[in-house]
């Protein structure tokens, strides 16, 4: 005899539908899982065993094959417990066969209680892909994965319970969705931070336009203050966003009963001293900092400090919002669309340009501390700005500075401009425009198109370069509320690349 028990799996961030078979055999008692099952898988043995057992139910004394299928896939973790149990329960008469709508996943406790598992999110909306109206799963998984739309999710607490259920003798109630918040509840605010009015500016303009920015300046000058302050003035995450951004932390173990959505915008601060692979991914196939950081921002402080691979891996995903990892156990794409956030000091020591002159480095200490970043990666930034340090005058100040709502309501603003623009084509802000959105909406007068030939000229600018300049005075112009992108936008976006890493004596 056979049966069948629908289930789920994970395999990179999305979620496939898994068929548990189980075949009730004569001839020696034994208890075979196949279908490519990791160690975890394999210990299900042991663990359905004394839940059935500590149900009150009977074991098969028979021998038993369990097949994963599609099996030639590899399976991995505790998600196929429970309908692992089901499947054995069925087989062996002591319950009747679930209906064909239903799904179920879950790891199981020895005394029978369902224990949470991860990636419930992206597995509920491959159930929903599936037809499967019907989800059974742990109950402290249950409002992340309420969140797929066309199928009723069952919290289940205990194998007991969940037979009571399927008996018709004590039904459990479905799982709602709670609703999204409308305020991110960030607490850090521009507020809070005295003077650099210049560089708020240029934070502002790159949120506007979902541009990458690198701050540089001496210790103390407040970088990574302000690099942090970042995600109070973004837009609020849509609802598409938001589910994108939780599939990702789910398949993590990011998420939990109490916060079963990522509700705000990720801001994701990894150490210099992480690899390569924890950058993009890799380790059993797992997202990487670059894509939990997805609709979000990845902070990179000490940006010298990264080994130089690491900084070269997020070179492609830069570009395309997208990586593929591939290793011998498979390849997998994530999504990884962030804004990179920067910051470096001017030299090794920090002080290099500052009043007091107590910068010692040598000149070519300065270009080899430099050197470390390479010209394809910087090339890739839209906005530097320097961040100078503080004068006395500016810490004392008592006036309150201006307020992240303030500032976010200019955002909003831009990025509202930004969606009906590029509405046909999908895009949802300018750093995100191709050749196409360039030709079509970063159009100059005459005194514009001479300002762009100068500085390409003067600035020995590249053609990666010659677009980001267009693309961050696109989002100038659309923060003026301006259809036409005005010399003195484009003025403003040129200031924004004028650093020079070359030449250090330039800015002694």
């Amino acid at each position: 005899m056979v049966s069948k028990i629908r289930s789920l799996g994970i395999k990179g961030i999305g979620g496939y539908e898994v068929s548990v078979e189980c075949f009730l055999s004569q001839g020696l008692p034994a208890f075979d899982i196949v279908g490519l099952p990791d160690a975890a898988v394999k210990e299900a043995r042991d663990r359905v065993r004394a839940a059935i057992k500590n149900t009150g139910l009977n074991f098969p004394v028979s021998r038993l094959t369990i097949n994963l299928a599609p099996a030639d896939t590899k399976k991995g973790g505790t998600t196929y417990d429970l309908p692992v149990l089901l499947s054995i329960l069925t087989v062996s008469g002591n319950i009747k066969q679930p209906s064909e709508n239903c799904a179920f996943i879950g790891e199981l406790g020895l005394t029978g209680e369902l224990r949470p598992v991860r990636g419930a999110l992206p597995m509920a909306l491959a159930a929903e892909r599936a037809g499967i109206k019907k989800l059974f799963l742990p109950e402290d998984n249950a409002q992340e994965a309420a969140f797929a739309q066309g199928l009723s999710v069952f919290p289940v607490k205990t194998v007991d319970e969940l037979l009571r259920h399927l008996s018709g003798e004590a039904l459990i109630p479905a799982a709602t969705a709670p609703p999204l918040p409308e305020s991110s509840g960030i607490t850090a605010d521009f507020s809070e931070v005295k003077g650099q009015e210049n560089v708020k500016r240029a934070l502002e303009v790159a949120a506007a336009g979902g541009h990458n920015i690198l701050l540089v300046g001496p210790p103390g000058a407040g970088k990574s203050m302000l690099a942090k302050r970042l995600p109070s003035i973004l837009p609020e995450l849509s609802r598409k966003e938001v589910l994108e951004t939780t599939e990702i932390h789910s398949v993590m173990g990011l998420t939990s009963r109490d916060e079963p959505l990522v509700r705000t915008r990720p801001f994701r601060c990894p150490h210099h001293s992480l690899s390569a692979s924890a950058m993009a991914g890799g380790a059993q196939l797992q997202p990487g900092e670059i894509s939990l950081a997805h609709n979000g921002v990845l902070f990179l402080d000490e940006l010298p400090e990264f080994h130089r691979d690491v900084l070269e891996v997020m070179r492609q995903p830069i570009e395309d919002g997208l990586v593929t990892i591939s290793r011998s156990t498979g390849n997998v794409t994530y999504p990884a669309a962030f804004m990179l956030v920067c910051a470096m000091n001017p030299c090794k020591c920090g002080w290099f340009g500052h009043s007091s002159g107590r910068c010692r480095c040598t000149e070519s200490s300065i270009k080899k501390y430099h050197a470390k970043l390479s010209g394809p990666l910087l090339d890739r930034i839209d906005i530097i700005a320097e961040v100078p340090a503080l004068e006395f005058s500016e810490l004392r100040i008592k006036k309150p500075a201006e307020k992240s709502e303030d500032i976010k309501k200019r955002v909003n603003a831009a990025r509202a401009l930004q969606r009906e623009r590029f509405s046909p084509e999908g895009l949802d802000c300018n750093a995100r425009m191709g050749q196409k959105q360039l030709r079509s909406f970063c159009s100059l007068s005459p005194e514009g198109e001479e300002l762009l030939r100068l500085a390409f000229d003067k600035m020995g600018l590249t053609a990666r370069s010659h677009d980001r300049i267009l693309r961050v005075a696109r989002t100038i112009a659309d923060l003026d509320a301006s259809v036409e992108i005005q010399p003195f936008h484009l003025a403003e976006a040129i200031q924004y690349r004028s650093y020079d890493f070359r030449e250090p004596e330039a800015r002694a």
